[in-house]
């Protein structure tokens, strides 16, 4: 009865951690998912409208539909992964299937008004699916010993141990309520038998590993899953012949898992330590808010310019975790601590950055068009918050050095043969971190083609991003990362009803 108890306390816990710059670059990234016929021309779609994901690029776009129509679009995301790892190479491939877009808008006309057009829409997109999956197997000269002695060191030994008709997974949380996770993370390496007190007393501050090594062997898997989803509310006008305004307000849904899983084996022969298991389970859940406002007008019948204004997003967030640990060494009860202890976190505010985005078009009347994007984001002005917590003030220094501008170019074109229309996209996006190294740039192509039926229209867009990716295993004590070649391949159709 007494651990059902310590279940349930925990649920109303608070815990102290610490987000880093690793959570303000993936909650500030947004792929280009949405319509078929959005993504098989590369998102290029600031100065042309007419698509219910434009509208994230270009909020003017709801205005150039002459028509109330309603468009839902599926996805199948194929994840594929090259991991370099201590000189060992591994790939994993995922699919997953998604609902990622559903949309509509009614369109009015005005015939005694110089604002000839108004337009409502709302539109659902998936602007980032979390699913993904890699394994990362090699042999590094840095174990996870390493972890919980950067933690445990300045630590008293007092609390670290457990009391008298205490349960284990009762001072586990305690500590983690009393004294933050970092604590905790020493408590779990002392009781786990990883590291030890150089001196037997509660007031020792001092720690060393029990694990004997020149070279350890790793087995590390980390699944994520969830999303990061939009759903829009949008106003457009056109107003005269030539000019689309618009404005929209995009409130933004965060679901995202994390499950990492370690295996460290291959310590010298003498070693007190000769095997070492490590899991985490992180759940962050959360939403926010930005809006937008563009405008996209007609030069002539040929060219089109956009541009638009995409404020920060304000994101409010919480996180929970859930950890698991084992050795050779580990304490008979150690297994009472396990995904079914969950630490809350206390909510925390991230702010990413503005983009500015201009574009141009040329349209060759009904048989096709060409357009371009550009896009600027400065990611050092993104932010964790409250900015007066001395933690987030650091790491905010860290982002401001870290983290650069990030240029993005899109490139599309639409060729149109009677009913069929043949769509191809590139798209070119610079990494978020200055030396361009830890996220590399991005390139994208795809193409895509759809058939017009008169009352509604069919649309398959195939979209391939590549991108390197430096991936490191733990936050703190160890620098080991893997390097991962990620090439994702969106394949999308999508039906658009008019009526």
């Amino acid at each position: 009865m007494k651990r059902v108890i310590a279940f349930i306390m925990i649920l109303s816990c608070t815990y102290a951690t610490s987000q880093n710059i690793n959570d303000v670059v993936r909650y500030s990234t947004e792929n280009t998912l949405g319509t078929a016929r959005f993504q098989a021309m590369g998102g290029a779609f600031g100065a042309l409208g007419g698509d219910f994901s434009s509208l994230n690029v270009n909020p003017a776009g709801s205005a150039v539909f002459n028509h109330s129509q309603f468009t839902i679009s599926g996805s199948n995301y194929n994840r594929d992964n090259e991991v370099l790892f201590g000189n060992s190479v591994r790939n994993s491939n995922l699919n997953s299937v998604e609902l990622n877009q559903v949309g509509g808008v009614f369109v009015f006309e005005s015939s005694d008004s110089p604002w000839k057009k108004i337009a409502l829409a709302f539109n659902y997109d998936m602007v980032q699916n979390f699913d993904n999956e890699f394994v990362a197997v090699g042999n590094t000269t840095q174990g996870i010993d390493n972890y919980f002695l950067n933690f445990a060191q300045g630590q008293a030994l007092g609390p670290l141990r457990v009391q008298d008709g205490e349960f284990i997974e009762d001072a586990y949380l305690d500590i983690g309520s009393s004294l933050g996770f970092g604590a905790q993370q020493a408590f779990l390496g002392f009781q786990a038998g990883i590291i030890e007190p150089d001196v037997d007393d509660d007031a020792n501050t001092a720690y060393f590993s029990n694990a004997a090594y020149s070279s350890v062997n790793q087995e590390y898997l980390q699944r994520t899953t969830g999303y990061n989803s939009k759903f829009t509310l949008n106003f457009a006008g056109q107003y005269q012949e030539n000019l689309y305004l618009g404005a929209s307000l995009n409130f933004h849904n965060i679901l995202y898992d994390r499950l990492t899983l370690l295996d460290e084996s291959g310590y010298d022969t003498d070693s007190p330590v000769q095997f070492t298991t490590f899991d985490n389970l992180l759940r962050t859940e959360g939403y926010g808010f930005s809006f937008s406002v563009g405008g996209i007008a007609k030069l002539n019948e040929n060219i089109r310019v956009g541009g638009s204004y995409q404020s920060p997003t304000w994101y409010e967030l919480t996180d929970d975790i859930s950890q698991r640990i084992n050795s050779s060494l580990a304490v008979s009860d150690i297994n009472f601590i396990d995904f079914g202890i969950i630490n809350f976190f206390e909510e925390y505010r991230i702010k990413t950055p503005s983009k500015l985005t201009g574009s141009v078009a040329v349209v060759f009347g009904k048989d096709g068009l060409l357009s371009f994007d550009y896009g600027y984001q400065d990611m050092s002005q993104a932010e964790l918050r409250p900015t007066s917590d001395p933690n987030f003030s650091e790491e905010n220094d860290v982002i401001a050095n870290t983290l650069g501008v990030v240029n993005s170019y899109r490139v599309g074109g639409e060729y149109r043969i009677d009913q069929v229309s043949l769509r191809a996209g590139y798209r070119f996006e610079q990494s978020p971190y200055e030396n361009g190294n830890t996220i590399g740039d991005l390139t994208a192509y795809s193409g895509g083609i759809g058939y017009n039926f008169g009352g509604s229209r069919l649309d398959l867009g195939v979209s391939r991003t590549d991108q390197d990716v430096s991936e490191a295993l733990f936050d703190a004590g160890l620098n080991s990362t893997a390097m991962i070649n990620r090439i994702n391949t969106n394949v999308t159709l999508g039906y658009t009803l008019k009526f």
